[in-house]
């Protein structure tokens, strides 16, 4: 009896063939389930990160003290309306820029000598410290087309915006930023 069970557990005999057998296609079915769910687990990062939020860091200081050259931006793509006071990133002529909207479509904009921001008759301050002064090539009052916003970099001294470039398309928004990491904290 004793002989008997070690023959059917030896590897040469048939139960130990097919148990071996049974053995290697359980660990390919679950080999494949393994690389089907890292499959799909990256397939739903690469729709995440492209479609519906955006990653980025932030270059230069035009957005100073909200945002500071090298921190980690994080936008919602998928907005659909955007507000006075929104930080968003857009690209203009290939280059990207992170800015604050200063005014909607159909926005009238006016910019005084002095540094103040005036929107529809009414005067915009709020925290920004920095004068807002008018650059070539608009002139003032500007209205904002329809499907336009008109961005201003919170260090409005320095910072590159739609003084410079003009109004920005809906098109042209990527994302509205929803998380700035600081360098300091990664």
């Amino acid at each position: 009896m004793i002989l008997a069970d070690k023959r059917n557990n030896a590897p040469n005999t048939t139960a130990g063939i097919i148990a071996k057998r049974t053995e290697s296609v359980r660990f390919r079915a679950e080999l494949i389930q393994l690389i089907i769910r890292i499959v799909v687990i990256a397939a739903v990062a690469w729709l995440l990160l492209s479609h519906v939020f955006l990653i980025t860091q932030a270059k230069g200081q035009d957005m100073f003290p909200a945002v500071k050259d090298g921190d980690l931006i994080i936008a919602f793509r998928l907005q659909q309306e955007y507000s006075k006071g929104d930080i968003v990133v857009c690209t203009v002529d290939g280059r990207q820029y992170i800015g604050r909207i200063a005014a909607n479509e159909n926005d009238n904009i006016y910019l005084s000598e002095t540094g103040t921001l005036t929107v529809n008759g009414t005067v915009q301050g709020g925290e920004i410290i920095y004068p807002t002064y008018a650059r070539e090539p608009l002139e003032y009052p500007f209205h904002v087309p329809e499907g336009h916003v008109f961005l201003l970099g919170d260090y409005r001294t320095n910072s590159e915006d739609s003084r410079d470039f003009g109004p920005v398309s809906y098109n042209q928004v990527q994302g509205k930023v929803i998380t700035i990491l600081r360098r300091r904290e990664l």
